[in-house]
């Protein structure tokens, strides 16, 4: 089996586990990391003793999003002077955005089911790596949202409207407030919360009950439920997103954001972003 820097694999009998490794970073979404997170997924679907992914996060976070700091803020292409990757024009930066979402979608393209364990963190880019998996259970302390709404764009890729509507995708997106796993369960936004100490156990055993089904019927079901999201629009709704967001890109707060980073660190500029939010955690009255 093949090894990777910023993932660790393993196989449980039918089930072929991917444990994003970064966990000193939060398991931050990285060029690197989303680069063998594709191979990683595509070598699964493949192994025809593979019937499902469990995908997991290292460490106290599920995910924190994508990397900020700035070796990854030239993630693809060359770095040479004529390069995509250093421009930061309108259509360049769709671009970039556009090769992130291309390998987050091999997991919805997967002919493999993945179910996705939740814990900690799972904010900004974690939201658009969990919800393009099969099925997510979470934490109940897990917390779930996207604040880069609050100054660097839209989310690039578009999950939460097909999960929970329109009204509560804009409560989400025009505050950037959290969900804890629990409540994020109560709206559909995942599968189901759970005990934190349980998690994982949970997941994996969900993963080998699935796992007892042929992988061909597992295969045609998990595209039943995709094409009928697609004829909803939620494939088109991916490349809008990508241009929504790096429309955002365009915003004032985005360059005040990098004027902070640049002069006091990645640290200082999410600090100046959420501390005027004080609490963001979303408390449901009727539930």
């Amino acid at each position: 089996m093949k090894d990777y820097a910023t993932l660790e694999i393993e196989t449980d009998d039918r089930v072929r586990i991917v444990t994003l490794a970064r966990p000193e970073q939060r398991n931050a979404l990285s060029p690197e990391l989303l680069d063998e997170l594709a191979d990683a997924l595509t070598r699964a679907d493949d192994d025809r003793r593979v019937h499902v992914v469990a995908l997991r996060g290292a460490g106290p976070s599920f995910c924190s999003g994508y990397d900020l700091m700035p070796s990854s803020y030239a993630p693809y292409g060359s770095d040479d002077e004529h390069g995509r990757a250093r421009s930061f024009a309108f259509d360049d930066d769709l671009w970039k955005l556009e090769q992130s979402q291309r390998r987050l979608l091999t997991i919805v393209d997967l002919h493999t089911p993945v179910v996705c364990a939740v814990q900690g963190a799972c904010v900004a880019g974690g939201t658009d790596l969990a919800f393009a998996c099969d099925i997510v259970l979470a934490a109940e302390s897990a917390r779930i949202g996207f604040p880069p709404v609050r100054t660097l764009g839209c989310p690039p890729n578009e999950w939460f409207t097909y999960l929970v509507g329109p009204q509560w995708a804009k409560r989400l997106l025009l505050t950037g407030d959290l969900l804890t796993g629990i409540d994020a369960a109560r709206l559909g936004l995942v599968l189901d919360a759970v005990p934190d100490d349980e998690l994982w156990a949970e997941t994996l055993a969900l993963a080998h009950r699935i796992a007892r089904v042929d992988p061909h019927l597992l295969s045609a079901n998990k595209r039943h439920v995709n094409l009928a999201m697609e004829l909803m629009g939620q494939r088109t709704m991916q490349r809008l997103a990508a241009e929504l967001d790096a429309r955002g890109h365009l915003a004032p707060s985005m360059r005040e954001f990098g004027r902070i980073a640049a002069a006091e660190g990645i640290k200082a500029a999410v600090a100046a972003r959420d501390e005027p939010f004080g609490d963001s955690t979303i408390r449901l009255r009727h539930r």
